[in-house]
């Protein structure tokens, strides 16, 4: 089946969960596409759950109590089976209904929040999956088109003197304090939309990883809840 993505290196598509799980990523590849139909009406669970924090966790309760229509169970099937395939599995998928995620401001010269162009780390292999089911989908971009923030001139200058006052080498201070793992996207980057009802499988950075991390970041929701399935 020809998709979409075909014509970027770092994302190989599937056609199952199977093939997503069982798929070792190599060279640019460190995204993995189980690229399916989005059936259903997800935006009907959407208004009918309640929203009780910025990110509020869905139970497999919560959406078994809802009173849908015949497109709202497709929908709520997708995601029940989804949960069940990922547990299955041994990952520990959540659930989120989220208005937005915290934003780290505090710096005008790096930020380590989840909008900000970002790896993943873990001290154990694993990946990260997701997928959104409604809303503002994330974005992935090629590890070529960006530039670790650390790395770039005039933001180290200013985190060596942010390190001045603390102790310990500025090496450990950067990796403690998350730094290490925002980009900055070059200025002719093309980030990838993942778009909505795919379940993706995003390389981490561990020790025994043998690809560069999926450098990836969360979408501005634009006032629009989403729901995202994550683990």
């Amino acid at each position: 089946m020809k998709s979409e993505f075909d014509h970027f290196n770092q994302i190989k598509t599937v056609s199952s969960f199977p093939e997503l799980v069982n798929t070792k990523f190599s060279g640019k590849n460190n995204a993995l596409c189980w690229q399916r139909p989005l059936e259903g009406n997800f935006e009907e669970i959407v208004n009918l759950l309640e929203l009780k924090e910025n990110i509020t966790v869905i139970s497999e309760a919560d959406l078994l109590n809802l009173n849908l229509s015949e497109q709202g169970l497709l929908a709520r099937e997708i995601i029940l089976n989804d949960i069940k395939l990922l547990k299955e599995f041994g990952a520990s998928p959540t659930l989120n209904l989220l208005k937005c995620y915290e934003r780290d401001d505090e710096f005008d010269y790096i930020s380590t929040d989840v909008y900000s162009f970002h790896v993943d780390r873990s001290p154990i292999a694993t990946d990260t999956f997701l997928c959104t089911y409604f809303g503002a989908s994330s974005d992935i971009i090629a590890n070529e088109e960006v530039a670790q923030k650390i790395q770039i001139p005039e933001v180290r200058e200013k985190l060596k003197t942010l390190h001045d006052a603390q102790d310990g080498d500025i090496e450990s201070f950067l990796e403690d304090n998350f730094f290490d793992l925002h980009y900055q996207p070059n200025a002719d980057a093309k980030p990838i939309n993942l778009e909505n009802g795919y379940l993706w499988r995003l390389a981490v950075d561990h020790p025994e990883q043998q690809v560069p991390p999926c450098v990836h970041r969360a979408p501005e929701e634009n006032g629009q809840l989403r729901l995202l399935l994550i683990c």
